[in-house]
């Protein structure tokens, strides 16, 4: 066991209080600033509209250092033009060391050069896992070009592993999940390409009724196909994209989730394609090492939405949000398109219930990109938050002559009786900031118990947002980790057991969804007024189940795979 584990395995109980001032209504408050996180996201716009300046970068919290606080990976840009070099394009890409004391001012550092990263692609995405089951956080970053694996090697240092590793992708790459397909017990990657874009290949595009150029949509250009690289166990990869057809139907992929949706003991993909029909991943076991799926969207309900219309999805996550036991999905669209949520029958089968849920009409105006189910109250429901950003201009702030015309609010939408109540407009100064909003990751920042968001604009500094709503309510948190403190045990389930020993709510532990980001790998499950002991059941990757009886309210807790009492498996 890396002696770095010591550190994480702490039951953290730290105080709640907010330095910052925050108004009455404040749901969030921006603290970027304060933080010291000096970054901008730059896409190297100089009036050409290269098709990837849009896209934007995306954002990874990771404990990359051992102790106990969520540290920040910021993916950077940069100069854009056939004739511009990685050395020439950017200083690259941002880590930033949490230093925040208990009760205190969120606080970070810049500690890139010491970390030893130098990632100068033009970037887009970050996925984190622990790909070699050592008990720290690796980081694999996405561009248009070539990708990178930057191994942990703990003493905050990280090391390049891209081609012993075997797991480069040159084409454009947005966003990844690391989950275990085989069930082997090892992380496997899967990379979400988009289009066969290049300097060569470029189209004007023009503004719809205008002769003004604009971005161009992704059918302008031919699909890339998406990869899936098999885990080893040794530290390598290989790329099993052909032999489980992912090379026979290309789509413009932007964003992954992994989940077992069928309720199987296996993992399966789910991948928004943007303009295109969804990809939905069944997982069907493996044979000598190889996995096999079968592509199910259709038959499934959550290929294109309950109009029968594929629509240009962004962000995806998943969650229970009726906590039926089901994993559903949500994801973000283009203006004048809805954002979208599908139950799950809890077979597998989806249903739009976007309308019947209120997240329809509120949607419409907005372009979505990161976005997670998350307990933002702490209440017991999984609330929905939304980072917009335009991707062909707004003819209003255009005519304005605003200079970069593509930005748009963010939304928060809150669960209340099951429906979904859009907030925003009362949810305090940080909710009526107008950004080009793109990827965005979820967690907590400061270990009180409340989910934080990190927004990563395009052509623009991050957003901080520092969850300041009421203390009141309580919460757990969970960590999950292997026997030997290995953290390749995502994604799981965290189901809360209620008096009559029944599940009743259920939230996921894992790093991936949103848009081109990476989430706190922890899993914080809101207690309203509630604050007798809990009792938690764990589902872990493989369909293995445990439980943890009396864990403590308001603190987090590591549990163990293989400490808790097993329980009987959905099949026995």
């Amino acid at each position: 066991m890396p002696s770095r584990f010591s550190a994480a395995v702490l039951v953290l109980s730290l105080s709640s209080g907010v330095a910052a001032t925050a108004a009455a209504e404040d749901w969030f408050i921006d603290v970027t600033e304060s933080a010291g996180v000096d970054f901008e996201y730059l896409n190297g716009a100089e009036g050409r509209f290269w098709f990837p300046e849009i896209m934007g970068g995306g954002a990874a919290l990771l404990d990359y250092d051992g102790d106990g606080r969520m540290d920040l990976y910021l993916v950077q840009g940069g100069r854009f033009a056939p004739d511009v070099g990685p050395t020439e394009r950017t200083r690259g890409d941002r880590l930033y060391r949490n230093v925040t004391e208990p009760g205190g001012a969120i606080r970070f550092v810049d500690v890139t050069e010491a970390s030893g990263i130098d990632a100068r692609g033009y970037g887009q995405g970050v996925a984190v896992a622990d790909y070699d089951a050592d008990g720290d956080p690796d980081l694999y970053l996405l561009n248009v070009g070539d990708n990178q694996l930057w191994r942990n090697d703990g003493g905050g240092r990280f090391t390049d592993v891209t081609a012993e590793a075997g797991v480069n992708d040159p084409r454009w790459s947005v966003s990844a999940s690391f989950a275990d397909v085989t069930g082997d017990g090892r992380l496997d990657l899967f990379v979400v390409n988009y289009v066969d874009w290049s300097f060569d290949s470029h189209r004007d595009c023009r503004a719809a009724g205008s002769s003004r150029l604009d971005y161009c949509s992704p059918s302008a250009y031919p699909p890339a196909a998406d990869s899936l690289f098999v885990n080893n166990g040794d530290g390598t990869f290989r790329d099993r994209s052909g032999p489980v057809g992912l090379l026979d139907d290309p789509q413009p992929g932007l964003g992954v989730v992994a989940a077992d949706f069928n309720d199987d003991g296996r993992v399966d993909l789910y991948v928004a394609n943007d303009g295109e029909p969804n990809h939905y991943w069944l997982n069907q076991g493996s044979e000598h090492g190889v996995p096999r799926f079968i592509e199910d969207a259709f038959l499934a309900g959550n290929a294109v939405n309950g109009g029968g219309s594929a629509e240009a999805s962004m962000g995806v996550d998943a969650g229970d949000f009726d906590n039926d036991g089901a994993i559903d999905l949500f994801m973000t669209h283009l203006i004048r398109e809805t954002n979208t949520l599908y139950r799950n029958d809890g077979s597998g089968w989806f249903t739009d219930v976007t309308a019947q849920r209120g997240l329809g009409a509120p949607s419409l105006p907005r372009t979505g990109f990161g976005t997670a189910f998350a307990d933002l109250d702490r209440d017991g429901g999984l609330d929905l938050y939304v980072a917009n950003g335009a991707v062909v201009l707004e003819s209003a702030l255009a005519e304005a002559g605003d200079p970069w015309p593509y930005h748009q609010p963010d939304q928060l939408f809150v669960l209340r009786d099951g429906d979904y109540i859009d907030l925003s407009a009362g949810a305090g100064a940080a909710l009526q900031a107008s950004h080009t909003g793109r990827g965005a990751a979820f967690g907590d920042l400061d270990n009180d118990g409340r989910i934080d968001v990190v927004v990563a604009n395009n052509r623009g500094r991050p957003q901080l947002l520092r969850n300041v709503t009421p203390d009141e309510p309580h919460w757990i948190g969970i960590e999950l980790r292997g026997p030997d403190g290995q953290l390749d045990v995502l994604p799981a389930r965290v189901e809360r057991i209620g008096p009559d020993g029944a599940v009743a709510a259920t939230v996921r532990a894992r790093t991936d969804g949103s848009y081109a980001s990476a989430n706190d790998p922890r899993a914080v499950l809101g207690l309203g007024p509630a604050n007798a002991p809990v009792t938690l059941q764990v589902r872990w990757p493989n369909g293995q189940r445990e439980r943890f009886a009396d864990l403590e309210v308001d603190r987090y807790h590591v549990l163990i795979r293989g400490q808790g009492v097993p329980e009987p498996s959905s099949d026995e």
